[in-house]
């Protein structure tokens, strides 16, 4: 049996974990530049792209060689969906909500306030109509996405003084990573700043925030950021899971042959689910070693998150009223949240619940 028979017969899965390597036509090798928006220093999101450029590689036999580029080196941070869409560059790997000042509804290819944990996002993607949704809205900026993994819930962000109540967020400067949330914390009186991460520690050390949200213990141990602020608050109630995209040209992908677009699926799949397994096993241990360091972990209060959770709704609310679009997307994501939130009652909520409890 040749190659090309083997794919055919044992799918792509059964092709790299038999280390064979598919035939391809003889051609030119296609280079391909992919963009972050974060900095080389983040290991496990930036690392995603190499993990993707090193699989695209293997299975293509050679085929598409992808140079990664972190934010900054060709484009900067928040620049590297315009660089997709206009064709300057192929590829980007990025958080789509960084792109909500061209339209709200970009949020919600990567994660809305009080929306859906990572494996929420993935069965709504995959099996909730969320993909086609997401990819009809983005056709019109010449994008083609596909997940580059999920950061799971977050942590809520580091802070110069105890938050005990929603007074104390008024006035108060932070640095947040999608529009709809600096809408929402607006209303309960923060000021709140989307910017590229790399810029959020010399901001707060040179006291220009008193505040930054990023992802979680891993990433932040690594930023700095509890060396300024040291009060350590959870849960990031606007994002439950948090899910990277790959941003392609539409146009470079349509071009592929079908058996290349399989490739970069695949390639892409494979990354995506390691970069998910990556967070979940490394920000146990990281936190670990910020509580040792003294770091003081904190729950937000109660009633701040039902302040957060009527605000974040009256901002929905108000971008419905404006966008068709946006109203659509969002209730098929509301929808699939409620029937996941039922079944979680009887499944995974009881059991973790229960496990938490117990000393193993």
């Amino acid at each position: 049996m040749d190659r090309r028979s083997l794919v055919k017969h044992v799918g792509m899965a059964g092709v790299l974990a038999a280390g064979v390597a598919p035939s391809v036509h003889a051609q030119e090798t296609m280079q391909w530049r992919l963009v972050t928006s974060f900095p080389k220093s983040l290991d496990a999101i930036h690392g995603a792209a190499e993990k993707f450029a090193q699989t695209l590689k293997l299975i293509s036999g050679g085929q598409i060689d992808v140079v990664v580029q972190s934010a900054g080196e060709s484009l900067p941070a928040f620049g590297v969906m315009e660089g997709v869409q206009s064709g300057v560059v192929e590829m980007a790997l990025t958080a789509p909500y960084y792109f909500t000042d061209k339209d709200p509804t970009f949020a919600f290819g990567c994660a809305v306030p009080f929306g859906l944990t990572a494996r929420q996002m993935d069965a709504w993607m995959e099996y909730g109509g969320g993909r086609k949704l997401m990819d009809d809205f983005y056709g019109q900026y010449n994008i083609k996405s596909l997940s580059a993994g999920n950061t799971g819930a977050q942590m809520g962000g580091w802070y110069r003084k105890e938050i005990k109540a929603v007074a104390d967020l008024k006035g108060l400067r932070m640095r947040v990573g999608g529009g709809l949330l600096v809408e929402a914390l607006q209303k309960l009186g923060v000021q709140a700043h989307n910017m590229p991460v790399g810029e959020a520690y010399q901001a707060l050390e040179k006291g220009r925030l008193d505040a930054v949200e990023f992802v979680g213990p891993y990433d932040d141990q690594k930023l700095g950021f509890g060396k300024i602020a040291p009060y350590y608050y959870y849960p990031g109630w606007w994002e439950g899971g948090a899910e990277l995209a790959y941003f392609i040209n539409s146009k470079t992908f349509a071009a592929l042959t079908p058996e290349l677009r399989a490739m970069v699926e695949c390639a892409a799949a494979l990354a995506a689910k390691d970069l998910s397994a990556k967070y979940l096993a490394l920000n146990p241990a990281a936190l670990k070693k910020l509580l040792s360091e003294r770091v003081q972990l904190r729950a937000f209060p109660r009633e701040l998150m039902d302040a957060g959770f009527k605000a974040v709704m009256a901002t929905m609310a108000e971008h419905e009223a404006k966008s068709s679009t946006f109203k659509k997307i969002h209730r098929s994501l509301r929808g699939f949240q409620h029937d996941q939130l039922l079944w979680d009652r009887f499944s995974e909520f009881r059991y973790v619940s229960y496990m938490s409890a117990v000393r193993l």
